[in-house]
C-alpha cells in the first residue's frame, strides 16, 4: 500500500507549508498531490509556488489561481499577487488542470479544488444532500466515452476539514495548510491504499492538524505589508473566516 499526502490552500504561508513538508517528510511519504490555491491572502506566494512545483507530482488550479490570472494588475488583493509572482509564474497557476482522477484500492478518485462544477461553487459539510452530493458528478472517460462515478472526492477550498459518508461513497476536505478556518493549526489529508490499482482491496483516510510558528507568520506578513493585513492575522491566530470576524 502507497500513503499520497493531499494539500490544499497553503495561501502563501511558509512557516505552515514547511510545518507540513516537514511532518510528510517524517512520516516517510513521497507522493503528495496539491489541490490548489497556493497563493493568495499571505505573503510567500513566489516561494510556495516554486517549492510545490518541485515538491507536488500533481497540482490542480484553485480560485485563488483563477483570480490573480484574470484580474486587473491593479486590483489591491490580486493585483499585488500578480506583481510578486510575476508573469512566468502567473501563466505556469493559469494553466494548471481542473482536476484529477486515479484509482486507489479499485475505487475511482476524484479530485478537485472547490466542486466538479467550478472552482468557485462552494460545498460545506453543513449544506443539503442534494448539493453534497453533486461533488460527485460523472466523469467521462476522453477515450471511450463511458460515464463513471467516484467512489472518492477530495476537495479543498472550504478551509474546513472533514469527511463524509454518503450513499456508499466518501466525500472528505482537506482542510487548509496556511489558512484553516476551523482551528489554527496546519491541516492535510494521507490517503492510503493500492495506488492505481483496479483491485478491491482496503484503504484509509486520515485527516492530520499540524501545529505551526503562527507569530512567524503573523510577522512575514507584516514585513510584507500584504492586503488585508489585519482580518489575515486574525484568521491565523483564531481560525475565524474575516466574513465572520467582529471588531
Amino acid at each position: 500500500m502507497e500513503r499520497i499526502a493531499l494539500v490544499s490552500d497553503i495561501h502563501g504561508n511558509y512557516p505552515a507549508w514547511q510545518a507540513v513538508l516537514a511532518d510528510i517528510d517524517q512520516k516517510g511519504i513521497t507522493r503528495i498531490f496539491c489541490l490548489g490555491d497556493l497563493v493568495g491572502k499571505g505573503p510567500d506566494a513566489v516561494k510556495i509556488t516554486d517549492e510545490v512545483a518541485l515538491r507536488c507530482e500533481v497540482i490542480i488550479r484553485g480560485n485563488w489561481e483563477e483570480l490573480v490570472a484574470r484580474m486587473n494588475e491593479n486590483d489591491e488583493l490580486f493585483g499585488w499577487q500578480a506583481r510578486q509572482l510575476g508573469a512566468e509564474r502567473v501563466k505556469f497557476l493559469d494553466e494548471l488542470p481542473f482536476r484529477h482522477e486515479f484509482l486507489l484500492s479499485g475505487r475511482l478518485v476524484s479530485l478537485v479544488h472547490a466542486s466538479p462544477e467550478n472552482v468557485f461553487h462552494r460545498v460545506q459539510p453543513w449544506d443539503d444532500l442534494e448539493r453534497r452530493m453533486g461533488m460527485f458528478a460523472p466523469i467521462v472517460n476522453p477515450d471511450t466515452q463511458e460515464s463513471l462515478i467516484p467512489d472518492i472526492v477530495g476537495y479543498g477550498d472550504i478551509h474546513n476539514a472533514y469527511m463524509q459518508h454518503l450513499e456508499g461513497r466518501l466525500l472528505f476536505n482537506t482542510g487548509s495548510v496556511g489558512n484553516p478556518l476551523d482551528m489554527p493549526a496546519a491541516s492535510y489529508a494521507i490517503l492510503e491504499g493500492d495506488y492505481l490499482s483496479e483491485v478491491i482491496s482496503p484503504y484509509s483516510l486520515q485527516l492530520v492538524r499540524v501545529p505551526y510558528d503562527i507569530e512567524q507568520a503573523v510577522q512575514d506578513a507584516r514585513d510584507a505589508d500584504i492586503p488585508a493585513l489585519d482580518y489575515y492575522i486574525k484568521e491565523l491566530r483564531t481560525g475565524v473566516y474575516r466574513a465572520m470576524q467582529q471588531d
